[in-house]
């Protein structure tokens, strides 16, 4: 009798213990705070696409998470004898602001910088990921919203709300989802080249509680493959301290 009792007593334990420990696997402590990662990156630059390869595993990996991925094409390579599609001088322009906040003696790609704060090596996959991971652990005093967005004529337009911005910028990028190019001369020669979230329009704006904002629309992109990332940096030393995203109608 005493064996049967002891038996079963075991065997609630166990039960009871594995009941725990699917529920701790099922309950995810959700994130605290936000990953804003920008790469700098370039068609011209054979170095880029094992970045560009990288953020793309890091979109999927985090789609439902606040990642928020923003590739910005430079157009210092294009002199290189392929001209990127989706270079922008203001990027560059961008990526040397970055090197003043940062005190980089100079600017290169691929590059990822995350919350305007820490630089990598784009393909650096490890430190990467861990700075991701802490990211998202920190927890931010401000708020930032998006709301009423809406497209007319070729522009979009929005309306958004803050708390606690402090001495900041708000910038609003235009993110087109993905894309494929062919490339036909410079370091990538002969090659097709994949990318996710290209930066195509940016716009910053001073910072008020609340306030709406407009941007004009890329011309030949769906806005079913677009996306409205936001977010508020320190004019003072480049720290990102909040982030948003919101769909296009």
């Amino acid at each position: 009798m005493k064996a049967i009792i002891l038996s079963i007593l075991v065997g609630n334990l166990l039960l009871a213990i594995n009941l725990s420990a699917c529920s701790g696997a099922g309950s995810q402590q959700p994130p605290k705070g936000f990953a804003v990662v920008e790469l700098f990156t370039s068609e011209g630059c054979s170095s880029c696409p094992p970045a560009d390869q990288l953020l793309a595993r890091i979109q999927e990996e985090n789609k439902d998470q606040p990642v928020y991925i923003l590739a910005f094409h430079v157009d210092y390579w294009d002199k290189g004898g392929w001209k990127d599609t989706f270079s922008d001088a203001d990027y560059t322009l961008r990526q040397n602001q970055y090197a003043f906040w940062l005190r980089l003696q100079t600017i290169y790609t691929p590059q990822v910088i995350i919350n305007g704060s820490k630089e990598f090596v784009g393909s650096d996959e490890p430190p990467i990921r861990k700075a991701i991971s802490n990211a998202l652990q920190e927890v931010s005093p401000v708020q930032l919203t998006l709301d009423n967005i809406k497209v007319n004529k070729g522009k979009l337009t929005w309306h958004y709300q803050t708390t606690n911005a402090g001495n900041t910028q708000l910038l609003v990028a235009i993110v087109q989802k993905s894309a494929t190019s062919q490339v036909k001369a410079g370091e990538n020669n002969g090659r097709t080249l994949s990318h996710v979230q290209i930066v195509r329009r940016l716009e910053t704006a001073d910072v008020k509680a609340n306030g709406n904002g407009a941007i004009r629309l890329p011309a030949g992109v769906d806005t079913s493959d677009e996306e409205l990332i936001a977010f508020l940096q320190e004019t003072g030393n480049g720290r990102i301290i909040a982030a948003t995203r919101a769909a296009l109608p």
